[in-house]
């Protein structure tokens, strides 16, 4: 049944989405003409937007940050990987303030800010955690994946696969304030996408930009493709939201943790992931 507790007392549910590697252009309400992002545009267009909201460079940094509530650096995340992408142990993270203030947690995609226990974010604040540890998977199609520390077999495209998991959680805890991580896998590499998706860019004209003469078309049109599933995906977040009832009692946060990765169209910026210009 739809949830009719309106109570002013209730604590609003919170939900995060984070892209990986997505760049600001890679979404139609920031002006890319090629792409159509319809659900998250409407995010954009009925809630707040920030146009001067910066991000890290690359991966572990941002995640850390958004995590802790302070810059990387200090809380001890400064690469991806050999150990520096592991938030310092004397750090807190949100989930564990709203998991200490009675919410059911969970994360569902990408960490990168360490593999093992006292690291792994089962020991960060999510009470449930399913998807992957690492900085980057090797096949976005029947994956094996981590649930809560046990290697598991998932059926299907991977950023469906983690939404289908969020969705599931959202049902289940639909009565209870929750505070919902949506790490996605896409666009980073490998550019793995289901045909739905490509066929639209197959041979579609890329058009020009400040860094054309770099890019990589088949790259380009695979980015654009997974940002056209992203928006799926989170459309199927926003319509559970809306069928239960719980769309004006969830307060939802969109964002990527860096640039693109690739040289393509993103607003005339300068840079691209790893660049500390505006682009990256």
């Amino acid at each position: 049944a739809p949830h009719e507790d309106h109570s002013p007392n209730k604590p609003p549910n919170v939900v995060i989405i984070m892209a990986d590697d997505q760049g600001w252009g890679d979404l139609g309400f920031n002006g890319n003409p090629i792409v159509s992002t319809p659900n998250i545009d409407s995010l954009a267009s009925n809630g707040a937007t920030f146009d001067h909201f910066y991000v890290e460079a690359v991966c572990s940094p941002t995640r850390a940050s958004l995590l802790t509530g302070r810059y990387a650096a200090r809380a001890g995340v400064y690469s991806t990987s050999e150990g520096g992408e592991r938030i310092d142990l004397d750090e807190r993270t949100f989930a564990e303030v709203f998991q200490e203030s009675g919410y059911k947690t969970a994360l569902f995609g990408k960490w990168h800010n360490g593999t093992q226990p006292p690291y792994h974010p089962n020991s960060r604040g999510f009470a449930a955690f399913y998807g992957y540890c690492s900085g980057h998977w090797g096949s976005y199609f029947d994956a094996e994946l981590e649930h809560n520390g046990t290697l598991v077999s998932s059926k299907g495209y991977l950023t469906d696969v983690l939404t289908a998991r969020a969705l599931s959680f959202i049902r289940q805890n639909q009565d209870h304030p929750f505070l919902l991580y949506l790490p996605l896998n896409t666009p980073h590499s490998p550019m793995q996408v289901p045909d739905r998706w490509f066929q639209k860019f197959d041979t579609l004209e890329i058009p020009s930009h400040r860094y054309s003469q770099r890019e990589n078309p088949e790259h380009t049109r695979a980015a654009l493709a997974m940002a056209e599933n992203i928006d799926w995906n989170v459309g199927r977040v926003t319509r559970l939201l809306d069928s239960l009832d719980l769309d004006d009692q969830t307060l939802i946060i969109y964002t990527s943790d860096n640039g693109p990765n690739g040289w393509r169209w993103n607003g005339g910026m300068e840079g691209i992931k790893g660049h500390v210009d505006e682009g990256g």
